[in-house]
């Protein structure tokens, strides 16, 4: 990635259809990156993992990270629990696994 993900905290993220939310933190797990995405109205009190695979871009200027998958594709994620599922790898390679199969890149 172009920029450190500690330093994209709080930036929008940007699906290839619009946007789902901001960054609320990221993590590295067993050479793992990915982030915690706090969708806020979009879904109502929901966070959902995102792997850093799947960011198309960062635009460092305007504060966004662009993803290459769709709204509906982050929505359809399997279920993310913050702070109960972060640091489970079976969880993780879950989610990760679903991204590679669905993922535009």
């Amino acid at each position: 990635m172009a920029a450190d993900m500690a330093d994209l905290i709080g930036y929008k993220v940007e699906a290839s259809d619009g946007t789902i939310g901001k960054i609320d933190r990221h993590s590295e797990y067993v050479g793992r990156q990915y982030m915690v995405v706090d969708t806020g109205p979009w879904i109502f009190g929901h966070h959902v993992l995102v792997p850093a695979s799947v960011v198309s871009r960062v635009d460092e200027e305007n504060k966004t990270v662009h993803l290459s998958v769709t709204r509906a594709e982050v929505k359809d994620a399997p279920e993310f629990e913050r702070g109960q599922h972060q640091d489970d790898m079976a969880s993780i390679q879950i989610i990760e696994h679903y991204y590679s199969k669905n993922s535009h890149t």
